[in-house]
């Protein structure tokens, strides 16, 4: 067991693309938790689409030594999807460091994660980064570290994680500054289970932080939010090869693992206690993870359905935050519809669905839960899918969630945004202005914002936006499913809730996309978007016409016509009895429909 005054738990914050799985990669080196030889970029990113992206999934955590002291650090997560992971995080750690770029400055998920790292009363040690660059302004970063954080950035360490500039500073600074973590080793044992994943040789591995006690190998514990027993079978660290250990004491940070075969029964945040001796309450903090987004993935070919359902079952496996359950559609056959903890997340797993297993997915239109009250004392549902909305008789009220935005941008960007913000229906709570940016607080309805803002947000800026939000709860409005009928035959993967405002908009972008995508055919086909009886709008596709005038010369008129007719009644014969077929392109293209729509 080591002593607590040697032990120091730090993580580090950043926004996306600052620097900091390179800087980890420099503490790592620097410390010799590996050799030349087996460093690699990004070492604690173990996926392809997290060194390609340049972003954390999974939090990682590497045991350092320096100058006598054990380090702990804690490579977390910076996107919001992940936030509960990140506060699990923080809540193991007593310091940060905060990772600024010196070339972009402060960025909008930074601020998120540095306030729940204040709420934590973490020691923060702001780190200016990659200071060789040639843009780099240094002073005007820690300006505005002061200015929009409020943290006193005059003792800021200045480095370069590339170059490997100030990394030695920054080491000392960790073991002067950040404080040593507290703890009773005679205490009953009460840690927190900050992540969980699974090894296909030692099941689920669970990352735990001890806060009183110890844990060792051959010990009984107990999860006090499942309430089921395990008994551990191998205690240890990464350093950051896996190394065994005889137990783990009070501020360690470690890993256990004890024959568990499903992540979903380890939960993040979860508190692991002596099943003989336990402790009084649970750590503080604790929830269930509630997904947010749901949309339907179906296969390409309807041959793929049971390697979908198997890869989809062998992900959960991996992330519990991830749910699903089969749904049919008439439109794209068998598939599943999956509820994500937001659009990076639908992201991250659609294209570890495509690339690891190689399967080609369809995804429907992202939507997100609506509570809805029925009339005469129905009661409420929970709707998931717009396919399953009630009749509007037997509908009350309709309430959708809202987030709180907020919105870092340069100035000349800025009237776009906020045009951006307020055609879909955001409320404008703030308006600051710090250096050459502006931050802008928006309230909005998640609805709108799952389908493609983030997108717009990224090209009306040239990529210079960061976006940040959380939820601030549900809120009725005039919400309506809008159905896309083609040959008058209604297609359910395409039928979306819409608030009233957008309806019509929304219906005219969607018909004029799809008439563009569906092939002509033998008959004339109507697209129509419809709001339970009324149709909205609507497009024709014409008919693929032979000439059937072709072999008269001259002679009566009333000739041709009586061919023309008689095409006419086939045409309309044709039309009753055919089926239409959409191809996948035009599911796919429909639905990344942008705001040209």
């Amino acid at each position: 067991m080591t002593p607590l005054d040697k032990i120091r738990n730090f993580s580090i914050i950043a926004h996306i693309d600052h620097g900091k799985s390179t800087l980890a990669d420099r503490l790592i080196q620097r410390t010799g938790g590996l050799s030349e030889r087996e460093m690699s970029a990004q070492v604690l990113d173990n996926m392809d689409i997290e060194k390609e992206r340049g972003i954390t999934i999974k939090a990682q955590t590497v045991r350092l030594e320096w100058k006598g002291h054990i380090l702990n650090l804690m490579d977390t997560p910076g996107h919001v999807d992940f936030a509960y992971e990140v506060s699990r995080s923080l809540a193991a750690c007593e310091g940060a460091l905060l990772v600024v770029d010196a070339a972009q400055g402060v960025e909008a998920q930074t601020l998120a994660n540095v306030y729940q790292s204040i709420e934590h009363n973490h020691e923060i040690i702001p780190v200016i980064n990659k200071i060789d660059l040639p843009s780099a302004e240094p002073e005007k970063v820690k300006h505005e570290i002061e200015e929009i954080i409020g943290l006193d950035a005059s003792n800021a360490v200045l480095s370069s994680a590339k170059s490997g500039i100030g990394i030695e500073e920054i080491l000392d600074a960790i073991v002067e500054r950040i404080p040593a973590p507290k703890g009773d080793a005679d205490a009953p044992l009460k840690a927190m289970l900050v992540d969980s994943w699974y090894d296909p040789y030692l099941g689920v591995v669970i990352l735990v932080r001890v806060i009183d006690g110890s844990i060792r190998k051959g010990q009984q514990v107990k999860f006090m939010a499942t309430g089921t027993t395990h008994l551990i079978d191998r205690v240890g660290a990464f350093r950051p090869k896996l190394e065994n250990l005889p137990d783990l004491g009070p501020g360690e940070i470690g890993f256990i693992t004890a024959q568990i075969k499903e992540v979903a029964q380890a939960r993040v945040g979860d508190t692991l206690t002596d099943a003989k001796r336990p402790a009084a309450q649970a750590l503080d903090g604790f929830k269930e993870v509630q997904p947010v987004v749901f949309c339907g993935l179906f296969p390409v070919d309807a041959a793929d359905f049971e390697k979908l359902r198997e890869s989809i079952s062998r992900l959960r496996l991996n992330d519990a935050s991830f749910s699903f359950e089969m749904e049919t559609s008439a439109a794209l056959g068998f598939g599943f519809r999956c509820g994500f903890l937001g659009l990076l997340h639908l992201e991250i797993i659609q294209e570890r669905l495509m690339r690891e297993y190689d399967l080609d997915l369809i995804t429907t239109a992202p939507s997100v839960v609506y509570q809805i009250e029925l009339t005469h004392g129905g009661g409420h549902i929970d709707l998931h899918n717009p396919a399953d909305m009630p009749e509007p008789n037997k509908i009350e009220t309709i309430a959708e969630p809202w987030i709180q935005a907020v919105i870092y941008v340069p100035d000349e960007y800025l009237g776009s945004i906020l045009k951006l913000c307020q055609d879909r229906r955001g409320i404008q709570k703030n308006l600051t202005y710090v250096g050459g940016r502006a931050q802008a607080t928006y309230e909005l309805p998640l609805n709108e914002v799952v389908f493609d803002f983030y997108d717009r947000l990224k090209s009306l800026s040239k990529g210079y936006a960061s976006f940040d939000y959380e939820q601030i709860g549900y809120r009725e409005g005039d919400l309506v499913k809008m159905g896309i009928l083609v040959n008058e035959e209604p297609v359910d993967a395409l039928s979306m809730i819409v608030h009233r405002s957008t309806a019509e908009t929304r219906g005219r972008g969607m018909v004029e996309r799809l008439k563009e995508l569906i092939p002509r055919h033998m008959f004339k086909i109507p697209i129509q978007a419809a709001i339970g009886g009324k149709v909205i709008a609507r497009e024709t596709i014409s008919a693929l016409r032979k000439d059937v005038t072709a072999k008269c010369y001259g002679g009566d008129a009333t000739r041709k016509r009586k061919l023309l007719d008689k095409q006419k009644k086939g045409k309309a014969k044709m039309r009753e009895y055919g089926s239409v077929s959409i191809p996948q392109e035009a599911f796919i293209a429909a639905l990344r429909m942008g705001d040209d729509a």
